[in-house]
């Protein structure tokens, strides 16, 4: 006993208290972190139970498939807008008098004038200015997806389609554009690749794939491949770029897409997006088939992209 009173009547060094005090607030705080954590998930578990109208479902997916923020790649624009001005693929005076008149990618006309080191991104504003600027890109690089396929093979002349035919934003007539300049130079195997990937791309105007890019978003999906793929980018980051663009270029199908997912148990975040832009879910024939399966759904109504330029 005399021994315990002589311990206690020793003064604590104050490193030791200090320590003391730190420890115990640490244990403090990672007990109340777990609370705190475990009281989020029980109120998130009751907004789930308690949220059992289809509008808020709906209006929920559509925050999470078309996010304000838009989608931003790993990608920067680089110089790509200066070669497509320099190759005549893209009229500068012609997209002016579209963009700087309005909201819709009006910021972006600095890309076609110098190199840049931002992010290429998309988002609802400027959406349009980037189906026509990759449009033009898939027009003017020489692709063996342009030279050897259907574009060329199906029977059509090639210069009726709409992705042709239908470009009226360059500085030379469009069969002197098409398939024209090596802008981004890809060996034989980076070819094969951008056909390969094109092939597994869809859009929900027509049933055919990127590697028959017969309109505008289809020529866009090839450019963007094509710039991916110079890049090193990764297929499979390519693939989940490219459904963040056809989800911006056709809303509307892409909402009804997630909410078909979710009805079927699978969160829009966890859609494996090569799957997504398959011929099942994301050609005309498919994005028809969710139409059907979700219709009865009320909030679904969006407005939805269109193919001119």
């Amino acid at each position: 006993m005399k021994k315990i009173k002589k311990i206690l009547a020793k003064a604590v060094p104050l490193w030791m208290v200090i320590l003391i005090t730190i420890n115990s607030t640490m244990i403090m705080g990672i007990a109340q972190y777990y609370l705190m954590r475990a009281e989020l998930r029980r109120n998130l578990s009751e907004l789930a139970k308690t949220t059992k109208s289809p509008e808020d479902l709906v209006t929920i997916l559509k925050q999470e498939v078309l996010p304000q923020d838009g989608y931003t790649t790993s990608l920067k624009w680089k110089d790509l807008g200066k070669q497509l001005v320099e190759s005549g693929a893209i009229d500068k005076k012609k997209y002016e008098e579209i963009f700087t008149s309005t909201s819709d990618g009006a910021d972006h006309m600095k890309y076609l004038n110098e190199a840049s080191e931002d992010n290429i991104r998309i988002d609802e504003k400027n959406s349009r200015f980037m189906v026509n600027t990759f449009w033009a890109l898939g027009l003017v690089q020489k692709s063996k997806v342009l030279d050897e396929g259907p574009m060329k093979t199906g029977g059509t002349p090639t210069e009726n389609f709409a992705s042709t035919g239908g470009w009226t934003l360059g500085a030379k007539p469009v069969m002197e554009i098409y398939s024209s300049r090596e802008l981004l130079p890809l060996n034989s195997f980076q070819q094969d690749l951008v056909k390969k990937i094109a092939e597994n791309v869809f859009r929900p105007c027509c049933g055919n794939s990127t590697a028959f890019p017969d309109c505008n978003h289809g020529m866009a999906a090839l450019g963007y491949i094509e710039w991916a793929i110079y890049n090193g980018l990764p297929e499979e980051q390519i693939y989940k770029d490219l459904l963040a663009f056809n989800v911006f270029w056709f809303p509307q199908n892409y909402v009804e897409m997630a909410v078909y997912f979710d009805k079927n148990g699978t969160k829009w975040k966890n859609v494996d997006p090569k799957l997504a832009l398959g011929s099942e879910y994301s050609s005309a024939q498919g994005a028809q088939r969710i139409k059907q399966s979700v219709q009865s759904v009320p909030g679904l109504q969006i407005q939805g992209g269109g193919c001119g330029v």
